[in-house]
């Protein structure tokens, strides 16, 4: 051995021994820290049950009140030094063992000496106020504090679809019908109209003017649905409106780049030959109404306006001429008051017991006849015991502030009853609804992942956290605390919205216990100045605000929710090292924004771009190993970085261009529960291969597109949903025409014994029915499917499915004129879809005791040739055979058929509707 390698090792060796003393004095030290974290988290645990009955009194004292703020500070600060611990002094390395493990653990135990001093320190001081918080509960005496706390009923999520439509339509089916006929009454004096509904908060202006929108929007060319709200972006409002008005998307290309002006101008073009039908909700100045109204052109072709606002003189700008009409809303009478609140609470079989009829009676003078007022009461009585004692502590509650005094004021107090009311869980969830603006319509899906990551949720009675986090969502709704929006054929609400009322009263609580921060423009509360900010919502800011903004400690965020305003002036992310959620959903300017340090958040678990400008993925993305949901729809992001595959928590992959590949690797991320937006063919068979590998996956929709040169793609996928149809898999989406793959799909083995939902989004025509499309798939409810031959055999074996509520049926091709669905199977179908799009394509006819639960239908007439077989049979459909139908949707289009012909399946369309005794709500369009 040479002589200088000698002289070093005998120096190497001294210092060896120094490094494993002080290694084993830092070993020890670790040990204390985690001994010590795990005491504090114990501490604050026992007074946990303390926190969450002093935060359900229905008037809590100020010494209440400052040792909940208290404690509750402490436990977000003692998480925080937990989770400092876990990032600077975990392990977070590889395990290779020997001499290179032993240095790595050397340098990294060397280089976090200062952080571990940090972190004894941050220790020893929440120790101090600990012991402070305790002696403060002691002083005040809290423990003689008493409660109201009670638990919570499971809810079926379907019974919102219940909720909803008794309460809305209490009372309103008198003016609902009134109205709908002064809408539609003189078409021959083609002037436009405008009606005003006019009202205070809370008494059902917006579900008014819906049901009259929904009763007779099929007589009108295109309608459309906006709210105005208290700040209007009247760029915004107009370029919604063209959203829904348009159905080319050529006419709206480019629409982003488009000015106020020219917005106002496309729209105008839009509806200057139409016959138009808008709803223009919550109008709060007569300036709003101006900016919008000027988009709207007198064309003389008929068309109405429906206009709600809280201020008569804002109705009265809107109705400046004698053929408009103001509706002014009055308190629902006694009458529907009691029909409203007893079938709240008791349904419409069962009557109030004669015990609680006199306290009833009072509890509903105070509401004063205000729907929401009724409904939250209402709410709140159907979760407490049917006792007298229990009923007349909540009339005390409520006071006498709608006692002749129908003032804001008093429905924020009665809807703080319902707040108070509420366990500890769903108080939490519920503020969490803050983040978002008025008007907003929240997405359900969004929340529930937002929740999850944001620790909200835990696992109960053997139910996921999905579960848990859904029924708190339905718990919401069935409290009437928030509406629920879009309810599909399964009876589940896709999305909610926050009333005004609740919304003021849930951001005042937000504030009052520093749990979000909300940036809106000039009525940003910075909140308590001796508490750090733990949540940011930012709803609207400018240049200014965000320098602001910039100043403020943001360390301790843990989610930054952004919906609207000056994005690049945002402080940078380095600042937000405690991130948890990161949600730039629908955010422009997102390009211009610098994304350097996203690595650094390491905690954070759901990020999205969903609807912004980005075009590329931050690079820190790869580096965020505890990411859970990464949202990409409705970006311009097509290519993944390979080092993607590295997340292995990752649970939500979302996309929707069909653009991406899937990455190399994916195999290893088997906590996937859904994927969506991959092309498989643009992907490596490798790629393919792995998806089977997704034992977790529960949604997957993907691209298969034609290529003679992808028959292996085709046969590996094929291979693959064989495998996940064999776990978890509930929902598939498979859009493209590759015929080698649907020709493969047929044989689908074994059957998918989960599968919820299927959808072929595309125009490519199946031969024949596939065969694992059988009664033995008991959970398919969902069924999107296109078939070159409908018979009334394939009726027979889909009408077996036990569990199929909802049916979309695309065909070129029927082997009768008509077709006949006979009085048998489709026990469950609640919506069904016939859209025949081929030249040879027939129509339907229902026969006796078809479809008995059919709640909706949409029929489509292609051309002449469906257009002639109706008329050759009287354009009689059978609707009378459907007992339980609600909606009907018609789409006449004219393509080859002559006028005539178009205008006597319009008159015997609408006759046959108006003839059924539901008096379902008729759609009837036209298009070339």
């Amino acid at each position: 051995m040479a002589p200088v390698v000698t002289a070093a090792l005998g120096a190497l060796g001294p210092l060896l021994g120094k490094l494993a003393d002080l290694l084993s004095n830092e070993c020890g030290r670790l040990k204390r820290v985690r001994r010590e974290i795990r005491s504090l988290k114990a501490e604050l645990a026992g007074m946990h049950g303390a926190l969450v009955k002093y935060t359900r009194l229905e008037n809590p004292d100020e010494q209440v009140k400052i040792w909940v703020s208290l404690v509750r500070e402490l436990s977000y600060d003692t998480e925080d030094c937990f989770d400092m611990f876990i990032r600077h002094l975990g392990d977070g390395g590889s395990r290779d063992g020997g001499f290179k493990e032993f240095f790595r653990k050397t340098a990294r135990r060397l280089k976090t000496l200062g952080a571990r001093r940090g972190i004894a320190n941050q220790i020893d001081d929440l120790k101090l106020r600990i012991k402070e918080v305790k002696e403060l509960k002691t002083s005040y005496k809290l423990d003689d504090t008493a409660s109201s706390t009670q638990g919570h009923a499971t809810v079926d999520p379907r019974l919102a679809a219940l909720f909803a439509e008794e309460a809305h339509l209490v009372g309103i089916d008198g003016p609902r019908d009134d109205l709908a006929k002064w809408m539609l009454e003189e078409e021959n004096n083609h002037r436009r109209r405008v009606l005003s509904i006019v009202g205070f908060g809370g008494l059902g202006k917006t579900t008014l003017a819906n049901e009259v929108y929904r009763n007779i929007q099929g007589h009108f060319d295109c309608h459309a649905f906006v709210s105005v709200s208290q700040k209007p972006d009247t760029k915004k409002i107009i370029k919604d409106l063209i959203s829904q008005v348009s159905r080319k998307d050529e006419f709206t290309k480019d629409m982003e780049s488009w000015d106020e002006k020219k917005s106002i101008g496309k729209l105008k073009e839009l509806l200057q030959d139409k016959r138009y039908l808008v709803i223009i909700d919550d109008i709060w100045s007569i300036s709003a109404w101006r900016a919008i109204n000027c988009a709207f052109p007198e064309n003389n072709s008929s068309s109405r306006i429906i206009t709600t606002t809280r201020i008569l003189e804002v109705a009265r700008s809107c109705c400046p001429d004698r053929d408009d009409q103001i509706y002014e809303m009055t308190p629902l009478s006694d009458l529907h008051s009691e029909r409203l609140f007893f079938n709240r609470i008791f349904g419409s079989d069962e009557r109030c017991p004669d015990m609680l009829v006199e306290v009833s009676n009072t509890i509903l003078k105070k509401c004063g006849g205000l729907p929401l007022a009724i409904i939250s009461i209402s709410g709140l009585l159907a979760n407490r015991p049917r006792v007298k004692e229990e009923w007349e502590k909540v009339k005390r509650s409520i006071g006498s502030d709608l006692n002749g005094n129908q003032s804001l004021e008093g429905m924020k107090n009665i809807l703080s009853l319902s707040y108070n009311d509420l366990p500890s869980n769903l108080k939490t969830v519920l503020l969490h609804l803050s983040n978002f603006p008025e008007d907003y319509v929240i997405d359900r899906e969004r929340l529930v992942r937002q929740w999850i990551a944001e620790g909200f949720i835990s696992e109960e009675r053997g139910r996921s956290y999905q579960e848990v986090a859904e029924s708190y969502f339905y718990e919401l709704i069935n409290k009437s605390l928030v509406q629920p929006v879009d309810i599909r054929y399964d009876g589940k609400a896709q999305a909610c919205r926050v009333h005004d009322m609740m919304l003021e009263l849930i951001i005042s609580k937000s504030i009052e216990e520093n749990f979000i921060t909300v940036v809106n423009g000039s009525q940003t509360v910075w909140g308590n100045s001796q508490c750090s900010i733990r949540r940011l919502s930012i709803q609207n800011i400018d240049q200014e605000l965000a320098s602001e903004l910039a100043k403020e400690d943001l360390s301790h965020v843990r989610s930054l929710i952004i919906t609207s305003g000056c994005i690049k002036h945002l402080p940078s992310l380095t600042k937000f090292e405690t991130l948890r959620v990161l949600d730039f959903q629908d955010c422009s300017g997102l390009r211009e924004y610098d994304m350097d340090g996203m690595e650094k958040l390491f905690q954070l678990k759901y990020l999205s771009f969903s609807g912004s400008d980005i075009w590329e993925l931050p690079s820190g993305v790869v580096m965020l190993h505890d990411l859970e949901t990464l949202d990409l729809r409705g970006t311009s992001v097509n290519d993944l970085p390979a080092r993607i595959v590295q997340l292995t928590k990752l649970q939500h992959l979302l996309g929707d261009s069909y653009k991406k590949k899937i990455p190399i690797g994916i195999g290893n991320m088997t906590n996937l529960r859904e994927i969506s937006g991959f092309d498989i063919t643009m992907s490596s068979v490798r790629a393919v291969e792995e998806l089977g590998s997704l034992i977790n996956l529960k949604v997957l929709y993907a691209q298969c597109k034609e290529s003679q040169e992808c028959k292996s793609h085709a046969e590996m996928f094929h291979s693959s949903l064989c495998k996940l149809g064999s776990y978890r898999l509930q929902s598939v989406l498979i859009h493209g025409v590759n015929s080698a793959m649907f020709d493969l799909l047929d044989s689908w083995s074994p059957l998918p014994s989960c599968l919820q939902r299927y959808v072929m989004g595309n125009t490519y025509c199946l031969s024949k029915l596939p065969k694992w499309i059988t009664p033995a798939l008991t959970s398919l409810a969902y069924l999107d499917i296109n078939l070159s031959v409908i018979t009334e055999e394939v009726l027979v074996i889909l009408g077996e499915l036990p569990a199929l509520l909802s049916l979309t049926l695309y065909t070129n091709t029927v082997h009768k004129d008509r077709l006949v669905l006979q009085g048998r199977g489709f026990g469950c179908l609640k919506e069904f879809l016939y859209k025949p799009f081929g030249e040879g394509a027939g129509t339907l006819l229902f026969a006796e005791g078809a479809l008995p639960k059919l709640e909706k239908l949409e029929l489509w007439f292609y051309n002449s040739f469906s257009v002639s077989v109706a008329k050759a049979y009287g354009f009689y459909l059978g609707l009378e055979h459907l007992p339980y139908l609600k909606d009907v949707r018609v789409i006449l289009q004219k393509r080859d058929a002559t006028s005539s012909e178009v205008e006597a399946a319009d008159v015997a369309i609408r006759k046959e509707a108006n003839l059924h005794p539901n008096h379902p709500r008729l759609t009837l369009r036209e298009e070339d």
